[in-house]
This record gives structure tokens, sequence and C-alpha cells, in this order.
């Protein structure tokens, strides 16, 4: 059987990405959206793939020249394409200065990365001279100072990594070693005005390689990547650089905008609010994952509870916006692709909920001046579970809601932040 390679013929554009990160995530994310947008006749253009630490994939992509399949499954059906968006993959550890010369493309505009919650760290061991700084931001910095010196503009920076405020913390770092490293207050000024560091939220769930699975091509393909449907883009920055990258003219599920915190308070709400509002209930009733949840009537009856009738409520976007996300909560929870475990999603619950679910409450109270049934409901199992169930957390938090009172945990504000003693009786209600 022919591999992925000799059976697809990849077209030939110009390098305009610099992506950071070669695992499944971002070529089941941002490199399939480029692939739409090629595809589309909208863009022509390709990623340079840079492969973030010392063990990765470079050389198993480079192998197959960049191509891979992306499977995308849920109950909407099965969708299957081949990626040639990848021009090649460059290891800095193993050849630097292939890594550097990306600094002298002009047509590279966008800067995507992907390289853990931890790749956005500043390293103090870092140095201008190592060949490569260990971090990413240490990398990067010695990227656009190369690009400095050469006279060129800078980039389009949208990093996908999972923390608050990405683009601005990634820009504080690349700014610090611009300083420790004593790189020039040009140098810094043109990071400021030559770049636009974009904060951004990315959701989609990408199932990687379908080890226990057997599927069926017509090619060999050690790089298959599978995904969900669902995919959610949203770019903090001005509208006018989407022009340059028009990934939400082609129907893709990318928005820009002056403030993304709607969306991050919306994802994280009805999304992981509803994970974190079922897991302690349908643990405590036997079940072992988000679909077994959703296939039960009265779980589905009870999620469906949390989400329509007590988080939208207290939710200010445009309602049909509103609706529309948590139907698609609802189809990603029951794709029967997907095995999300309750006891993966259990762990850390308390501080979890504390983030997710009692803003809900609290503001549900406070716009309707009633408690929220099936919210308390899950705030009761939570404490109940902590009590008599499996609960995976800090071994001082677990020992603490184990042994004492109902009304001592809810005054803890360590744990909730606050005094919530007045949520005492309708928590014992609901924990009994």
């Amino acid at each position: 059987m022919k591999s992925i390679d000799q059976f697809k013929t990849k077209p030939k554009r110009r390098e305009t990405v610099i992506q950071f990160g070669e695992g499944g995530f971002l070529r089941g994310f941002a490199d399939w959206m480029l692939q739409k947008l090629n595809d589309s006749g909208e863009y022509c253009g390709s990623a340079v793939v840079v492969q973030p630490i010392a063990k990765g994939l470079c050389e198993r992509l480079n192998d197959q020249n960049g191509l891979y399949t992306h499977i995308i499954r849920g109950v909407e059906g099965v969708e299957t394409s081949i990626i040639d968006v990848i021009s090649r993959c460059i290891n800095p550890y193993e050849d630097y200065e292939a890594y550097l010369k990306l600094a002298e493309n002009p047509d590279f505009r966008f800067v995507i990365s992907n390289t853990t919650e931890a790749g956005i760290a500043y390293s103090p061991q870092d140095n201008f001279d190592d060949t490569p700084p260990k971090s990413f931001p240490g990398k990067l910095t010695v990227l656009l100072h190369r690009r400095f010196m050469l006279g060129l503009d800078g980039f389009i920076l949208l990093p996908c990594e999972l923390i608050d405020k990405n683009g601005e913390k990634l820009k504080e770092i690349v700014l610090k070693y611009a300083a420790d490293w004593q790189l020039g207050d040009d140098f810094i000024k043109w990071i400021n005005t030559k770049n636009s560091f974009c904060n951004t939220l990315v959701d989609r769930i990408v199932t990687g390689y379908p080890r226990d699975e057997e599927i069926k091509l017509d090619y060999i393909d050690n790089m298959l990547n599978t995904s969900e449907y669902f995919h959610l883009w949203v770019i903090e920055g001005d509208r006018q650089l989407s022009d340059e990258l028009p990934l939400d003219r082609v129907g893709l599920n990318v928005i820009w905008t002056d403030n993304l915190e709607p969306y991050r308070t919306r994802k994280v709400r009805i999304l992981n609010g509803a994970h974190t509002s079922m897991v302690p209930r349908g643990m405590l009733k036997g079940f072992d994952t988000v679909k077994s949840c959703i296939d039960n009537p009265e779980m589905f009856k009870f999620i469906k509870q949390c989400i329509f009738d007590e988080i939208i409520p207290t939710l200010d976007l445009p309602h049909e916006q509103l609706i529309d996300y948590a139907n698609s909560v609802l189809r990603r929870f029951a794709n029967p692709y997907i095995k999300h475990y309750l006891s993966s999603i259990a762990l850390n619950s308390v501080s979890k909920f504390r983030v997710r679910v009692l803003p809900s409450i609290l503001e549900y109270i406070k716009r309707y001046n009633n408690p929220p049934a099936a919210l308390m409901t899950a705030f009761g199992a939570l404490i109940s579970f902590y009590k008599t169930g499996t609960p995976n957390d800090d071994e001082d938090i677990m020992a603490f809601i184990k042994k004492a009172p109902i009304e001592e945990i809810l005054a803890n504000k360590e744990l909730w932040g606050q005094d919530l003693s007045h949520l005492s009786e309708e928590v014992k209600r609901y924990a009994d």
C-alpha cells in the first residue's frame, strides 16, 4: 500500500504561518482551518511547523511530507480529509539556523502556538546565545530580534495555549527577555508597535490518533488525527487583522472581537459548568462517562435544567447565541466517539465548582431572589461526593469536607472565596 505522500500530491504555496507545535490539537484545529481557507480560494498560504521541545513528531511529519488525514466524528456523521497545508517541520534542536532563517521571509505574517499551558512561561535559565533557548517565549524573542535586525515588519501572534490573556502574557515575557538580554530600546519599541499579540480562546476536542481502532484508508498514514465537529476560535484584536486571515468568511466558527471575556464566561459557565455540575451527582449514581449521563433520561433532564433554566438566564450575550452554544454542548456530550470519564473531570472539583458553577448560583439568586434548584442540587451532591464518594483533590480539602458540618464547609472563605453560610440550609437540603 502507498504511503500518504505517494497517494497525494501536495500543492506549492507561499509560507505565511509559523506554527509552534506539531501535536494533534493544532493539526486538528488551526491547520484544519487553514486547509478550509485555502480550499475556499480566499487564501493561499502554508504553515512551517516548529517543534517546540527536543522530543516531538517533526521527523514523522516530514517523513510524510507534512501530509496527514483528519477525521471529524460525532452525532453529525463522519468527515474525512487530507490536510496539505504544512510545508515542512523544523526541529530547532537539530537545525537552529533553519529556525532562525524563518525571520528572513517577509511573507510570514502569523505566528500560531500551542505549547501547553506551561509553554508560556519565563525561564531565567534561558540566554540569548542558547541554541536554542529552552522556553517557547525565549525562542520567539530570538526570532523576533532577528527579524527586527533585518528591518522587516513583525507578526500577528495567535497563541492557543489555554491560559487567561494568553497573548498579553506571551508579550509580557518576550519584553522581559528583551530587557534581560539588553536587546535595546529600539527593539522593545518594535515589539510594541510592529506586532499584534492577540488574546484567544480555543475550543475543540481533538482525540488524536485512534490507537484502539482500525481505520481503513487507501494509504498508510502514521499521523492520522481525529476530532469532534465543534470548533470555536475567539480572537481579541483589531477586526481589520481578520482581512489577512479571513477564516470567519468561509463558514468557520471564528469570532474577532474587542472583548473576549463574554465568550470565555460563556464557555466556563455553560460547557465547564455543566461538566462540573453533573460529575458529583453522576458518580454518586454510578455513571462513568459524560455520554452515560446524557443517555440517562433523569440525568439528561437535570443537565438541561442546569444549562437552559439556570445558567443561561445569568449571562448577557444575545439569547440566540447562548441557546445555539448550549445545544452544541449537548451534541458534544452525546458524541459516541469521545469517552470522557467523569473521574477525569472530577479532579479538584471544589476549585472548579468555585470558578465554573458558584458564579451562576450567586448571579441567579441576585437576579431572581431564589436559589436555582438544579445548581443547588449539584452543590449538595458535591458536598456528599466529598463526604461519601471518591473525590480527587488536595488531601487537606478532602479531609476537611469529609468531617466538617455543612455550615462550617460553606463558611470557609479559602474554599469559596467568600462566606456562603447563607446557603447552608439550601445546600443541606440537597446534600441530604
